[in-house]
């Protein structure tokens, strides 16, 4: 049985942000290319999967307008009814459905193996981040997609009682993908419950560190969102700092006994 700690005791002060990123800068420094590669990879990826959706919906949209459904109802349900309209749906359906299967079975692993990877960069000094992030992914693949699922199904779902509490959440879950790494022997849902419990008291700490890179994304917007493929590495390895911060912090008030 895993013992999980409902802590009441103190909670160490935090460092710093500036150690954070500083901490991060030091990781990367000379690793830069192989991060931004394996970001490129990671974001290549997504956007096949997003891209696919996407061009589906377009094409239904596409359609509808050149077969005259932006007009009165009884239009658009003639358009409906059309042949042309049905066979670009039943393709449409078929994208969309692709792009749901790539982001569940590839990506959400994926994402486990890209933070862990950087996470080792940090903690070990081991260079191979891309090699990682797959050894990463594919170890333990089904515990990790079950996890990485579970989480991002239930932060759907607090979204949809009520915007504060999703967002409460998020925070709560942070921490999840580094647990299913580190943690095999931990059930998901225990993951997810030893995240929350490692981030009573941290949510804002966590907070505070994202906007801390604010000043960095508005940068990355001025171009074209190429500066991602360097700040989206810098963020996680940062992030990666923070979690052995509060994960010290757990295992002080017993949380890992």
């Amino acid at each position: 049985m895993c013992k999980f700690v409902n802590r009441t005791s103190h909670i160490l002060p935090m460092k710093s942000n500036t150690y954070f990123k500083e901490q991060a800068l030091g990781a990367l420094r000379g690793n830069w290319i192989k991060a931004v590669v394996l970001t490129l990879v990671y974001i290549l990826l997504f956007s096949a999967a997003q891209g696919t959706a996407t061009y589906a919906s377009l094409q239904m949209s596409d359609k509808m307008a050149e077969l005259g459904g932006s007009g009165s109802i009884y239009e658009m349900a003639s358009v409906l009814q059309d042949p042309e309209y049905l066979e670009i749906q039943r393709k449409s359906n078929g994208l969309t459905g692709g792009s749901t299967l790539l982001m569940i079975f590839v990506m959400l692993p994926f994402t486990v193996g890209y933070i862990n990877s950087l996470k080792r960069l940090l903690v070990n000094g081991d260079t191979s981040l891309l090699g990682n992030a797959v050894e990463i992914s594919t170890t333990g693949y089904f515990h990790k997609l079950w996890g990485m699922f579970l989480m991002k199904l239930l932060l759907c779902l607090w979204a949809l009682l009520l915007v504060i509490p999703g967002i409460i959440k998020l925070y709560s879950y942070a921490m999840t993908p580094f647990i299913l790494e580190e943690y095999p022997e931990l059930t998901a849902s225990e993951s997810i419950h030893r995240s929350r419990m490692m981030m009573r008291g941290h949510k804002f700490d966590l907070f505070w560190l994202q906007l801390s890179f604010f000043g960095w994304f508005l940068l990355c917007l001025l171009t074209a969102g190429i500066g991602f493929l360097w700040l989206k590495p810098y963020y996680n390895t940062a992030l990666s700092g923070f979690y052995q911060e509060i994960k010290a912090d757990y295992a002080q008030n017993g949380g890992l006994d």
